[in-house]
């Protein structure tokens, strides 16, 4: 499968075993199914499922309740719309990713730091890209890596060169893919930075994983090959809110008239 130009973000709300978590597992899928809907309704011709209410996040490994409500919902996602669907385990539990990805089927995951390492509010993040290429040549080698180059949340170690990064990241981490994101949810990218990486790797597919919105979406395709899109199709610009079948529908026009899809 090659890497899909849109992927429109499913934000799950709290699932159990984190403190946000309102005790019916199935509300959670409910509103994770129906917002799937409302994307391949628009047009969206992939998905992102992550555990975006499970704040305070885990650094690296989520206890398992995480991983089996993933699989649920995922699997019912992937039911409903019928579109092939990419996992994220925040915050940066690559291994569980797959493992989801595994048994649902996904045809890709997010990792958040693949390699090297970023200063987080969850503390120090170091990438696990030996353990994480080993496992997925085991257990679901056809699955894809989008890789996050200087994640969104985080800072950087001291000298680090995005372009040096991104490199690593492509070439010797295994990654198939590489996004590039905002300072934090929802923050546009910083255009120069992805001409950066574009320079440094020209050969590896370049996704914006914040910040993309209908009016900007122009714009970051003259530099960027896809998007990672979720608080600017939600009601009221909010990420824990619905996906709005009118914001949508006006994201898919924008990629539309940008040849992505």
């Amino acid at each position: 499968m090659s890497i899909p130009r849109l992927i429109g973000m499913i934000h799950l709300d709290p699932l159990p075993g984190s403190p946000g978590y309102r005790g019916s597992l199935d509300a959670v899928t409910e509103r994770a199914v129906s917002d799937a809907a409302t994307l391949r309704e628009a047009g969206f011709p992939a998905l992102m499922i992550e555990n975006f209410g499970d704040v305070p996040f885990f650094p690296d490994d989520v206890p398992p309740v995480t991983l089996t409500a993933m699989t649920r919902i995922a699997a019912e996602v992937a039911s409903a719309a019928r579109l092939p669907i990419g996992i994220n385990v925040l915050r940066n539990d690559g291994l569980g990713a797959l493992a989801v990805a595994a048994a649902t089927g996904a045809s890709m995951i997010r990792v958040n730091v693949l390699s090297g390492m970023m200063y987080t509010d969850q503390g120090p993040i170091v990438g696990r890209a030996a353990e994480i290429a080993r496992f997925r040549a085991t257990v679901t080698p056809s699955t894809l890596i989008l890789a996050d180059v200087f994640v969104k949340h985080a800072t950087p170690v001291a000298g680090a060169a995005i372009e040096l990064v991104a490199l690593d990241t492509w070439e010797r981490a295994g990654a198939d893919a590489l996004v590039v994101s905002g300072t934090g949810t929802g923050a546009a990218i910083d255009l120069d930075d992805a001409r950066r990486i574009r320079d440094a790797v020209p050969d590896a597919a370049l996704i914006a994983g914040s910040g993309a919105t209908a009016a900007n979406l122009a714009e970051m395709a003259s530099v960027i090959d896809g998007a990672i899109v979720g608080t600017s199709i939600k009601v009221d610009d909010k990420p824990t809110s619905p996906v709005s079948p009118a914001k949508a529908s006006d994201l898919i026009t924008a990629a539309r008239s940008a040849d992505w899809i």
